[in-house]
């Protein structure tokens, strides 16, 4: 009888236990839900929209991508898709030619988008490029890389394809302006009406190493159109050499360096940030390494653009000499007193220089008001200058503090 009211006991005991074990998972599981709940509405708040003007800050972190991200998995796509309509793809075909370049011994094609036509021919054929490039204006204004189309007045044939709502098909296109020193092109869309779709412009200044940037283009030719890639961007300020032809070395400064894949038919094509704005223009990958791709910041670009629309061409400040840096060994070699400045090794015959009196051996030991101490610092004073613009130079000859006022010039096309 007692053996029976024991089990008894801890058979109520027991179902006590249960229940009150059960009743606390419920308001367990129902603040975990509570919790999901209140985490995907801050989430949510957090998303990401490409129509949204979005500041980005130099501070921001990667993780606050990564949790822009998490907000919305489709964000890479979501900016994919509002770019898409913007970017085209470019056809350049030119008159023929008798004489045909190696495309296999170029070693602009280790770069650049390389003209595509048959190696070892010489018989006369049209030369034809591909590329990509983004629409910057809804009057169709096209900005791209000049090596994809050439100059202007070339008698080239550009066709853009377009794939965009109410507007999508080939059409013509004419080059308002380019400058092959910056690999920049902008192109007029002519037998189409607008609105066209634009991508926004971003602020390639702001752009730190280590953030999310995504490539859209058309490598290798219109078979692969709109291709998105994604990578970080990698470095900035890069700067690599191409042996245009035996007698032309042409130098790219001030590159944006990215591990998105980039391949020849993605040269002119945008590379956005994580907001959806143009940040750079590809424009070159290394044939020798994986994974290494350039891009033009977007901020050269917005510094020549009204440029290059208006006049057709960069036009550049020119002084007409041959600077080097004085270091302490060769002002000692020359008995200068100090080696502050920069020692004039030549004049250009009719140059702004010239014709103010700048001599061979001069030492240009100011800018206006500012001191020069090196060859770099100084061609940086005389290039935010214009062409028209007077500049107060202080100079040493002979022992002899001169001051000289230079009137800089247009920079003539065979010195750029």
């Amino acid at each position: 009888m007692r053996n029976k009211r024991l089990l008894s006991y801890l058979l109520v005991c027991l179902m006590l236990v249960l229940t009150g074990v059960m009743v606390i998972d419920q308001f367990v599981l129902s603040d975990v839900s509570l919790a999901r709940e209140e985490v995907d509405a801050s989430l949510a708040v957090g998303e990401v929209n490409p129509n949204e003007e979005i500041v980005s800050s130099p501070q921001a972190s990667k993780a606050g991508l990564l949790s822009a991200t998490i907000g919305n998995p489709h964000l890479i796509a979501d900016i994919a898709e509002q770019a898409s309509p913007a970017i085209v793809y470019i056809q350049v075909e030119w008159p023929q030619q008798k004489e045909q370049r190696n495309r296999i011994s170029d070693p602009f094609w280790d770069f650049f988008d390389s003209w595509f036509f048959s190696p070892f021919t010489t018989q006369p054929r049209s030369v034809i490029s591909q590329g990509t490039g983004f629409i910057i204006d809804e009057s169709g204004i096209i900005l791209t890389n000049q090596h994809v189309v050439g100059n202007k007045g070339e008698n080239q044939v550009i066709k853009v394809t377009l794939n965009a709502p109410g507007i999508s098909g080939e059409f013509n296109a004419e080059i308002l302006g380019s400058d092959a020193k910056l690999d920049l092109a902008v192109l007029q869309i002519l037998d189409a009406d607008g609105p066209f779709p634009t991508v926004p412009l971003g602020d390639s200044d702001a752009s730190r190493p280590g953030e999310w940037v995504i490539a859209i283009g058309n490598p290798y030719g219109k078979q692969f159109e709109h291709t998105v890639t994604v990578g970080v961007l990698s470095a900035k300020g890069r700067e690599i050499a191409i042996q245009v032809d035996s007698n032309t070395t042409q130098v790219y400064r001030n590159l944006m360096q990215t591990d998105a894949a980039i391949n020849r038919g993605n040269s002119g094509g945008p590379l956005l940030d994580i907001t959806g704005k143009v940040i750079g223009i590809n424009t070159a990958v290394h044939a020798q390494a994986q994974g290494i791709g350039f891009a033009i910041p977007i901020n050269v670009a917005k510094e020549v653009l009204q440029q290059l629309i208006e006049t057709g061409g960069v036009q550049r400040p020119w002084l007409g000499v041959y600077p080097l840096t004085l270091t302490p060994e060769l002002a000692n070699s020359l008995r200068i007193p100090n080696d502050k400045g920069v020692l004039i090794s030549d004049i250009i015959a009719d140059s702004p220089a010239e014709k103010a009196g700048i001599k061979p051996w001069d030492v240009i030991r100011r800018v206006d008001n500012n001191d020069v101490t090196s060859q770099e610092e100084f061609l940086e004073l005389i290039g935010k200058k214009a062409p028209g613009d007077q500049v107060l130079l202080t100079v040493l000859r002979d022992g002899q503090v001169h001051l000289i006022t230079v009137t800089l010039e247009n920079r003539p096309p065979e010195y750029l």
